[in-house]
């Protein structure tokens, strides 16, 4: 499967379904996290769920985030990481970066799809409390709000890169990352 997740859907901006893009760099810890987990929680069908990385190489899964993963409830079977193209980010009806620079990346991929780049925790801030009926909606008054929805200070958009830490840090970036996921989850399928 190759960094896609079995949540079923027709992909890019289609009336039948909605598509959401992770991006990380490597496509090894965070975004695997991210899209395997959105992938666990949301109904279908509907819903697809990828991801890639600005930087990413083909290998396997890391067997640390392999491990998380399948502690937190989420499917790594058939996971292969997957480089970020300009195809993917058309595709998608949402793309989240783990940090700014993934969103810039994704930007300067496809700079018309900027209305639809956020970094995870960015899309959540800005969505949440909008009462939106679709997650197409949710993404609309999410890119409206830009702007004027000021992160708190102590609070950063991104998710820090685990790559070469201890597994206890793995583990609290996967933790970061199925927090965000799960109020991501409420915002796209209310």
């Amino acid at each position: 499967m190759s960094g896609q997740s079995a949540v079923t859907g027709k992909s890019g901006g289609s009336m039948n379904g909605f598509e959401v893009l992770f991006v990380c760099t490597g496509n090894l810890h965070r975004s695997p996290v991210a899209e395997r987990l959105l992938a666990a929680t949301l109904p279908q069908p509907g819903f697809r769920v990828r991801s890639a990385g600005t930087a990413a190489r083909p290998m396997p899964l890391d067997p640390v985030t392999r491990a998380i993963l399948d502690e937190l409830g989420g499917d790594a079977n058939g996971f292969a990481t997957l480089r970020l193209d300009a195809g993917q980010i058309e595709q998608a009806d949402l793309v989240l970066g783990l940090e700014r620079c993934h969103r810039e990346a994704a930007v300067r991929l496809r700079p018309l799809a900027l209305r639809r780049c956020f970094t995870l925790r960015e899309f959540i801030r800005l969505a949440d409390g909008t009462r939106a009926d679709t997650p197409h909606e949710a993404v609309r008054l999410a890119a409206s709000r830009r702007g004027t929805v000021i992160p708190p200070a102590d609070e950063s958009d991104g998710i820090a890169d685990p790559v070469g830490a201890s597994p206890k840090v793995h583990r609290a970036r996967a933790l970061e990352v199925r927090d965000a996921v799960r109020t991501l989850a409420g915002i796209l399928a209310p």
